[in-house]
Formats: structure tokens, sequence, C-alpha cells
């Protein structure tokens, strides 16, 4: 079954496609022995498609590889022939590494299941916000280059993440179930667009502790140990903090319980913090957790201008951990916090109660999600990153810049 462009009563093919005469030129000057990229200015096309139309269409019959333009026409009008059978639909192997990967089931630190809240799939979205499954949830994308680091020999175990993203979106294109879509980090049954996309200072923010005056190392993350901070809020200003370090994306969450008396009678307005996301409950709470760690994994935290940060002096001095501030509305100089916020999503979606969460759950996403391959760590998990600074003498050492 031939594609519209090659049937014989189609019109030329677009510029997207090489034609016969495009290969023709490039035989001839790949003969003269021309580079690709003096190919590609001549053709006027880029020379990473002149390069991948070589690999791809090269005859090897032969023994060696030559460049033919009518056995490259061949090759091109086979390799467009549809439809094709979806690789997952035909490698089991790699299809249970799929969905292993997108749906398996999050586990506490001893190896004991964690199953999670009970959500059926309803095929859509709208409506009531409700609890979100809990699973691995590795990206399409997370998926697909860490099968590279899997299985470096094995050239079955590959595919794209658009081919991933097919499968789970449109019907017949492979066999992942749609209802996996619940475990992609949106938990949209349908794709959408991408293009879809003057607050107060407080007192106790002094232009000496803002951001413009953190240390410089701290920028192009070549040192570790530089943290960002926020408060991810639910139902019934119900919180959970969270702590991110810069250069290996290791996360850590801050289990803030209710206060006894909450609920019992409406709240007052300047009363105590009855939440539990208090100025002195999250100084306790980044104590607990950031004190475990050793002097040079503790160069200074990056928190925005909220009123949980009140107490940032006695932190400063007691866990010897300097806090700055961001500027007012401005979420980018947190970018890494932001990123891990919307990844915590998946596990504690907006508009519902956090406080049910106790310090066991907290353990065993943040578990999950230090467990998961990051592109900008080269596919490395955030445990693997610490895990190599930990064992890094040098690491002690603070940069320095002229």
């Amino acid at each position: 079954m031939p594609p519209s462009h090659l049937a014989p009563f189609a019109p030329s093919p677009s510029r997207r496609y090489l034609c016969l005469e495009e290969r023709e030129e490039i035989a001839l000057l790949l003969a003269q022995n021309i580079g690709l990229r003096e190919i590609a200015r001549r053709l006027g096309r880029a020379a990473s498609t002149i390069s991948r139309e070589i690999r791809r269409n090269v005859a090897t019959r032969a023994g060696g590889f030559e460049y033919r333009a009518t056995t490259a026409q061949w090759h091109a009008e086979r390799s467009a022939r549809r439809p094709k059978a979806a690789k997952l639909a035909t490698n089991a192997r790699l299809r249970q590494y799929v969905q292993d990967r997108l749906s398996g089931q999050i586990s506490r630190l001893d190896g004991s299941v964690m199953a999670g809240p009970d959500v059926a799939w309803k095929g859509r979205r709208h409506g009531p916000r409700q609890p979100r499954r809990w699973a691995k949830a590795w990206s399409p994308e997370q998926i697909s280059n860490r099968l590279w680091v899997d299985f470096p020999g094995d050239e079955t175990m590959r595919i794209s993440h658009e081919a991933i993203y097919q499968a789970l979106y449109i019907q017949g294109r492979g066999a992942l179930r749609r209802e996996l879509t619940a475990c992609l980090r949106t938990g949209r049954a349908l794709r959408v667009p991408r293009a879809r996309t003057a607050g107060r200072g407080k007192s106790f923010v002094t232009p000496d502790i803002m951001i413009s005056e953190r240390p410089a190392e701290a920028a192009d993350r070549a040192v570790p140990g530089h943290w960002e901070g926020d408060l991810i809020i639910g139902l019934g200003r119900s919180a959970i903090g969270t702590l991110v370090e810069r250069q290996t994306r290791f996360t850590l969450l801050l289990h803030l319980p209710r206060m006894p008396g909450h609920g019992e009678s409406p709240r007052l307005k300047n009363g105590p913090p009855l939440a539990g996301h208090g100025a002195e409950a999250v100084r306790d709470a980044i104590m607990r957790s950031i004190i475990q760690l050793p002097k040079h994994l503790r160069r200074s935290l990056s928190w925005d201008q909220g009123a949980e940060m009140a107490r940032h002096a006695e932190l400063t001095v007691a866990a010897d951990l300097p806090v700055y501030f961001c500027d007012p509305h401005s979420p980018w100089q947190r970018g890494t916090n932001e990123n891990t916020n919307g990844l915590l999503r998946q596990y504690f979606p907006k508009g519902t109660d956090l406080s049910l969460h106790g310090p066991d759950e907290l353990e065993a996403v943040v578990a999950a999600l230090n467990g998961r391959p990051r592109k900008t760590l080269g596919w490395r998990t955030p445990a693997e990153a610490l895990d190599a600074v930990l064992a890094n003498p040098e690491t002690g050492h603070v940069a320095t810049t002229s």
C-alpha cells in the first residue's frame, strides 16, 4: 500500500522529501569525493538530511557501502509504505519494558509495594479533580533514552518517544492500553497543542539575602550543595515541602502535618498556623532533612518570598545554610524546583488533601522520583548522580570564579 505521494497519479512530492533527481546529484557528488556539507549547500538541504539519506539508503548487497540513486529511491519508497506493524505490537520484550516503566508500582525503601490511591480510568480528565494513580511514571522520552543505557548492544530494544505516545493516544497504533495515559505526568486522555501555555515584598527579606547575592557558583550548577525549595499546596491549605539540589536534581520531601486544633473552629486571620506550614514548622522540617547531609552539600537554599520562611535566620544559624530569596513573581529563578513540583503533581494533584500522606508515603514517592532517569543528567537518575557526588572527594572543595 504505497503512500499517496508515491502513487503513479500523485503530484510531485513536496520539498520535505528527497526526489530521484536529488539522489542522482548526491551520487555524482559523492563519486567526486565532495563532502556532505558541500553537497547539502549545493542542494539547499540540511547536512543532517544528506547524512541520514546516505546512512539509511546506501547499497550494501555487494558487501560494501556504495550510494546509488536508484537503489536509494527503492529503499525510500519501501520505507514509506503503509501500514506498518507497530514495534510495540511485534516485540513483546520491548512492550513489557515500556509498560513496566509507565505503570509499574512504586515501592517503599524496604522494597514493599505502595499501592497509592485506587482510581478508575474514565477516559477523560475534565470534571472535578481527583487523586491520581501512583506509578513509576517514567515519561516516554525517559524510557526511550534509558533503553540505550540498559541495553547498549541490543538494537531490538529501541523505540522513539513519539512511537510510545502514538501507541497510547492513537487507536490501533500499538499494543499499549489506552488507560496507561493515566500514568503520564499530565494525565491527559488526549494530546493538546503545546502553545497554551505584583506582589508585595516581605519585611523579613532584605537586599543582602536576595538571589542576586547568591554565590555565582550556584548559577552554573558546577558545584553541588545549592538547593531550591518551595511548598506544594493542596485542599484545605494542606502542604508538602520540597527541596531540590540544583546539580543532581536530588529531591527531598518535607512532611508538614496539621497542628492540633486544626478544623475545630473557623480559621482566624493572623491566628496560629494550624495548617502545618507555618514558619516554625517549615524551619524544623528543613533542619531535620538537611542536617543529615555533609557540609559540602549545604551551601545555599533559594526560596520564594513566602511567609513560611520568616524564620530563615534561625535556619541559617542552626543548619549553617544561607537562605536567599527570589524576586516577586519570578518562579524561573527557581526553575529546577518548579519543574520538580510539576513532576510531583503526578502523585499529589491540585485540589486533593495532602495531609493524608504520611512520612512513609512521602519516602516512597521521593524514592520513585529520585530513581527516574533525567535527560539533563545524561539519563542517569538523581540518586546515581548524588552517589557520584558523595563518592568523589573533590566535591568538598568550593569552586572559585575570577
